[in-house]
């Protein structure tokens, strides 16, 4: 006899980095035969994924008295939404994946009555989901430790990804020859960053003549740096791809020798998954600084260089990639390593852990069953 469906609400933010592992679950819940729903703000109702997605009211709670007078009304009306949202679909469990926007539901949620599973994406505990921890049953983490959170509330799982990074992790990491072309893969998230920009072109020029005509660029830039960027490539002769975004961008980081990014916490998910070396620039200004301690502890696991935005110098750059250019198997070992700390399956392993919470009401359903039965 199959199991029972349940009802399962996911609350996430409105950006890619939430919403990509939420949908991630979704599917895995879906294909189990439960019914899933996403909360998120008005960002994320845009996401055409396939999955049931509804608009909540969110806020934030700051600014001066009556800014956040308003946000706390605001909230409160995110908790009524919600709540109705929860109730009108018989909801069994929610699942957090953090951020303000998720605080509404996960309120409700607590409210009524329904399981919570929290699920922190970064290496350390971020301020929503620091605050609505006490609330919830189990806490899924990205990173075998998190700072911020008692090790015995830790169920490392990683973080879901798109089945097209799934896919492009059985691309194997392939170190080029002396001589041969050199793929450099260069993004900072859904718009771009200046920095890359500007630093990026710099460095490249400052490289061998014989060193810098191996390399073939992918870059993400923002609109209006996209065109100064094109032309500096140009005029040092290599050869680039430059847009603000890029829709196949697991096939490209696949087909790359090094990643230049962010250390946001869906790109760390994704560089591990797909097995890539990277330079990691995490944004300085991220809330908690959430993105350095992603960066650190890849870093440290051997996967990735760490470079803080203040020692990421177009001098500084130029050293790693001529390193990398002359000494290729610098480059493999961190490829290696990365690749065997991706987890393909997170998906399902999250899934496995939000299922822990509904087996009391499986037996129960099964008692029934067997009791209308006899």
């Amino acid at each position: 006899m199959s199991r029972p469906g349940h009802s399962i609400a996911l609350a996430a933010g409105g950006t890619g980095g939430h919403l990509f592992s939420a949908i991630a679950l979704a599917n895995a819940l879906t294909a189990r035969g439960h019914r899933v729903s996403v909360l998120t703000d008005t960002r994320g109702a845009r996401f055409q994924s396939g999955v049931q997605v509804r608009a909540i009211p969110v806020a934030r709670l700051a600014g001066g008295p009556v800014a956040k007078t308003l946000g706390v009304l605001r909230l409160a009306l995110g908790v009524l939404t919600s709540a109705w949202h929860l109730k009108r679909g018989r909801t069994r469990l929610l699942v957090g994946f953090g951020g303000y926007p998720s605080v509404p539901p996960v309120l409700a949620a607590r409210l009524l009555g329904v399981p919570v599973v929290l699920v922190e994406q970064n290496a350390v505990l971020g301020r929503a989901n620091r605050r609505l921890a006490g609330l919830a049953k189990l806490v899924a983490t990205a990173f075998p430790d998190i700072e911020g959170l008692a090790k015995a509330r830790q169920h490392f799982t990683g973080i879901p990804v798109r089945p097209a990074v799934v896919e492009a992790r059985t691309t194997l990491y392939r170190p080029p020859a002396s001589e041969e072309t050199f793929r450099l893969l260069v993004f900072g998230g859904s718009q771009g960053a200046h920095v890359f920009a500007a630093i990026v072109p710099a460095a490249c020029a400052r490289l061998p003549l014989h060193l810098r005509h191996r390399l073939r660029v992918t870059q993400q830039a923002r609109a209006e740096d996209a065109a100064a960027v094109r032309q500096a490539y140009a005029e040092l002769g290599i050869a680039a791809d430059v847009a603000p975004f890029f829709e196949d961008l697991p096939a490209r980081m696949a087909a790359c020798q090094l990643v230049i990014a962010r250390a946001g916490a869906s790109t760390i998910a994704e560089v591990l998954t797909i097995g890539r070396p990277a330079v990691l620039v995490p944004y300085p200004y991220a809330m908690d600084d959430h993105q350095t301690a992603n960066a650190r502890a890849i870093d440290a696991a051997g996967a990735a260089w760490l470079m803080p935005q203040p020692a990421f110098t177009a001098e500084a750059l130029a050293g790693r990639l001529e390193t990398l250019l002359t000494l290729p198997g610098c480059a493999a070992k961190r490829a290696e390593t990365a690749h065997s700390l991706g987890r393909p399956d997170a998906a399902e392993r999250l899934a496995d852990l939000a299922e822990s919470l509904l087996l009391p009401a499986q037996r129960a359903a099964g008692a029934d069953l067997r009791s209308l039965a006899s």
